[in-house]
């Protein structure tokens, strides 16, 4: 399965627990890795894939690295085994999330699928093509973000989908539950954003360099 240039193959044969976890990566970075770290423990999942953007239809493209560049930026940080980067956004031809989990759905019917996203990500969901239709198709697991909880939680989407939610306690089920469903992770959170890191210049260092001093790989930015 392997390289970072390659479609991840763990769909296709067998019934795989697969967090999609997409982004521009601009660059990664560690609080990128404790989510899915945090998503393989809390719902039991068999692989992550860094689903590297070829473009995001909400972000400027001034100060936007390379693509290649940026899913170097994943390669760096991820075993490739549990945690994959993936151009298979670029390779499926999707701009828009609902687009990809629909064509991945076809492509590996047999897995099954949860879309992982930072509580700003469910803020900013209303703005997203065809977010109604996303949700009934995909279960959700939202991290939480400072400062965005409380946005999240009691914005636009999450009124929406407030009768579909279920408890953490029960995160370990969400893959095998047919959407619409969704639920929170609680935890330790991690400030550190992408935007920080370019202005510091930290583009293209390692991963030692995108961790918080007093910090490991392994704290939680859930």
């Amino acid at each position: 399965m392997g390289g970072q240039d390659a479609i991840p193959t763990a769909g296709d044969l067998r019934r795989a627990r697969i967090g999609l976890l997409g982004g521009s990566f601009n660059p990664a970075h560690e609080g990128h890795l404790a989510i899915a770290r945090r998503a393989l423990r809390a719902l039991r999942l068999d692989q992550v894939w860094f689903m590297v953007s070829p473009g995001n239809p909400l972000k400027a493209t001034s100060g936007m690295a390379p693509f290649v560049q940026r899913l170097q930026s994943v390669a760096r940080l991820v075993d490739g085994h549990k945690l994959v980067a993936t151009d298979i956004e670029a390779r499926l031809g999707t701009r828009y999330t609902v687009d990809t989990i629909r064509k991945l759905q076809m492509r590996f019917p047999h897995a099954r699928f949860v879309w992982l996203t930072g509580a700003d990500g469910l803020a900013s969901l209303p703005r997203w093509k065809g977010w109604r239709q996303l949700v009934r198709c995909v279960p959700l697991a939202v991290m939480p973000r400072p400062g965005q909880n409380n946005r999240a939680l009691h914005g636009a989407a999450g009124h929406y989908m407030a009768h579909w939610r279920i408890p953490a306690r029960r995160a370990a089920l969400l893959a095998d539950l047919p959407p619409p469903v969704w639920t929170f992770l609680p935890g330790r959170q991690n400030g550190i954003s992408a935007t920080s890191i370019r202005q510091n210049g930290g583009f293209g260092s390692s991963v030692d360099s995108l961790v918080p001093s007093g910090r490991s790989h392994s704290g939680e930015r859930s």
